[in-house]
């Protein structure tokens, strides 16, 4: 068998057989070395090569602030405003989730732990005010993914690695369309509600409003001190990471309170535990695509698309609707990795901007992490609300149908990802 049937059919063997993806990586890496004769020593060297990225720092430090934030409080009162803006309209308990998951994918980037985070509060009290379950836990895991988009996103920060580019551009790339979904969820959350007969909330006055927003500055002054210093130019993401860490410790600590300093100590365990697989996932698929590069891979795939027609608005199409299929059966970021040169190498034959192909791929995969089977939003939605990922799948549909209009739209509508990048960075 050669090294390329073992890196595609071989692989996808191990995933229909249940193993995990990081083991499914490494298994058909170390095959595919056996059957090119290649020093097994090659394995370690790219193994480490692949995670000696000064960007990748970033990773952990986002993590951390995110766990840091959400155990100091600061989510319930980002919650608290969002209830004080929206709760009077019809489907505004929906909105509000969707309006706290925006606000804490600003501090957390990352998908799950949105999910988790406003779903176990929302959940509750959605089905109290006569929303289905069903619905509040499809929400809860169609929003979480709304951490990978908006900035500042772990896997923006991944692309701008794999394709040398401005991570802070990306980061600006992903705003327009982080919010244009989040409105299109709250549309929804419109026609729902009105077609259930759920009513509306009693309005907060000028005073509550006030008074949350007054109570809840610190979580809100958390987005404009991470990514206002990152625009700004006054430090890296890299930095903005420990920043946002600092942030999130001293305002937990101090002036929510929600965390006491017992909890240090095993926040930053959690942290380092997710970093390491995230790393793992990363220095095991760097491997993989090593070998899919040296075996032409990529340059094949993008032959048999353009092949297959020479109109760009069918080739996007296509490129769309295979990403959605790997992002429902893999890891983004293991994916990423391994399939960045073969996306390069199309966005450039399609003369794509490569701050306008990061939206598209991240969005792609962030909706794979709301998609059976492997969604792992999916998994925390289906744990929190106690429903089955296939009643909660079905629940997803119109969200399902906002984020396939969102993709168009940032595929086939450049100004949509590359306003904000130009506006300030230029």
């Amino acid at each position: 068998m050669s090294a390329t049937w073992i890196l595609t059919v071989g692989f996808a063997i191990l995933l229909i057989l249940g193993f995990p993806i990081v083991f499914a990586i490494g298994i058909s890496s170390v095959l595919a070395l056996w059957v090119l004769d290649i020093d097994i020593l090659v394995l370690a060297q790219h193994l480490i090569a692949g995670t000696q990225n000064f960007p990748l720092l970033a990773i952990p430090g986002f993590i951390l602030a995110g766990d840091f934030m959400t155990a100091g409080g600061l989510s319930s009162h980002l919650m608290k405003v969002a209830g004080s803006l929206v709760r009077h309209v019809t489907g505004g308990m929906g909105m509000v989730s969707v309006l706290s998951s925006m606000f804490f994918a600003c501090l957390t980037g990352s998908a799950p732990a949105t999910t988790a985070t406003i779903g176990s509060i929302m959940i509750p009290e959605m089905e109290k005010r006569g929303y289905t379950r069903r619905f509040a836990a499809a929400l809860a895991t169609s929003v979480g993914p709304l951490g990978q988009i908006i900035p500042p996103s772990i896997p923006f920060i991944v692309w701008g690695v794999i394709a040398e580019q401005s991570i802070t551009k990306l980061f600006l790339a992903g705003v327009v369309p982080g919010i244009i979904d989040g409105m299109g969820y709250m549309v929804v959350c419109y026609f729902i509600a009105r077609r259930a007969g759920i009513p509306k909330e009693q309005r907060a006055s000028f005073g509550e409003i006030i008074k949350a927003a007054y109570y809840g500055k610190w979580a809100l002054f958390a987005p404009i001190v991470i990514l206002g210093g990152i625009y700004g130019g006054m430090f890296t993401p890299t930095e903005a990471s420990m920043i946002g860490v600092a942030y999130g410790l001293f305002i937990g600590l101090f002036i929510y309170k929600g965390m006491q300093y017992s909890d240090i100590l095993p926040l930053i365990l959690r942290a380092m535990r997710t970093t390491a697989m995230v790393m793992f996932i990363i220095s095991m698929a760097a491997v993989f695509g090593w070998l899919l590069a040296y075996e032409q891979v990529p340059a094949k795939i993008v032959n048999l698309i353009i092949g297959v027609s020479t109109n760009k608005i069918v080739i996007l199409l296509l490129l769309n609707l295979m990403l959605l299929l790997i992002g429902a059966v893999m890891d983004n970021l293991a994916a990423m990795v391994i399939l960045g040169g073969l996306l390069i190498n199309l966005g450039n034959q399609l003369g794509i901007d490569p701050i306008q192909l990061g939206p598209i791929i991240v969005i792609n995969f962030a909706v794979g992490m709301e998609t059976p089977p492997l969604g792992y939003s999916l998994f925390v939605g289906a744990s929190i609300s106690g429903l089955s990922i296939e009643e909660i799948s079905r629940g997803m549909i119109p969200f399902f149908l906002v984020d396939v209009g969102m993709l168009m739209l940032v595929s086939f509508v450049p100004w949509i990802t590359l306003s904000l990048p130009n506006l300030i960075l230029g």
